[in-house]
C-alpha cells in the first residue's frame, strides 16, 4: 500500500513539474487587438497572435463584442505584457494566459467585468465563479435578458445561406 502512495505522489509531482516546464512564455507589446479575447503581441521583430485561453467573448457584430474588445484595448493596447501559454489551436494562434502591466489577468478580468463567457470547454473552477459573479450581478453582457454566447452565435451565422 505504501508503495502504492508513494508511485502516485511521485507520478503527481512530475506531472506537476513537466506542466510548470511546459508553460511557456511571451513578453513583449500588444500591437493591435482584433476582438475581446483575440491580440497580437511583438516580441522583438516577432509578432504572435494570441487568443485568451479558457473564456470566449462576444463577436465584434454581436451585442457586447465592441465593449469587449475596448475593454481589452484599454487594459493592454501599447503596454508590455506577458504571456504565459502552453499549445497553439487549430488557427495557430498561441492560447494563453495574458496579464497585464500591473500582473492582472486579462482572462479573469474580462469574465468579472461580465465580457466573456468562461469557455464551455474548459473546465477551470475559478473562470467558472467568476463568470457566475458577473451573471449574478448583472454585469456588462449579463445586463442583457437572453444573452447569446459566441458558440451558438458563430454556430448561427454558419447555417445562414
Amino acid at each position: 500500500m505504501k508503495k502504492y502512495v508513494l508511485s502516485v505522489i511521485l507520478a503527481a509531482v512530475a506531472l506537476l513539474v513537466y506542466n510548470f516546464l511546459s508553460a511557456k512564455e511571451i513578453r513583449g507589446k500588444v500591437v493591435s487587438i482584433q476582438d475581446g479575447d483575440t491580440i497580437t503581441v511583438l516580441q522583438g521583430t516577432a509578432t504572435y497572435k494570441i487568443r485568451l485561453d479558457g473564456i470566449d467573448c462576444p463577436e465584434k457584430a454581436q451585442a457586447f463584442g465592441n465593449v469587449a474588445r475596448k475593454f481589452t484595448s484599454d487594459q493592454v493596447f501599447g503596454q508590455k505584457v506577458k504571456v504565459t501559454w502552453k499549445e497553439k489551436d487549430r488557427y495557430k494562434r498561441y492560447l494563453g494566459t495574458v496579464y497585464t502591466p500591473a500582473g492582472k489577468k486579462l482572462n479573469q478580468e474580462l469574465l468579472k467585468a461580465g465580457l466573456a463567457w468562461q469557455y464551455k470547454e474548459n473546465d477551470s473552477p475559478v473562470l467558472r465563479v467568476l463568470e457566475l459573479k458577473a451573471r449574478q450581478a448583472k454585469l456588462g453582457l449579463w445586463a442583457a435578458p437572453h444573452p447569446v454566447a459566441p458558440w451558438d452565435y458563430r454556430q448561427g451565422k454558419r447555417e445562414k445561406p
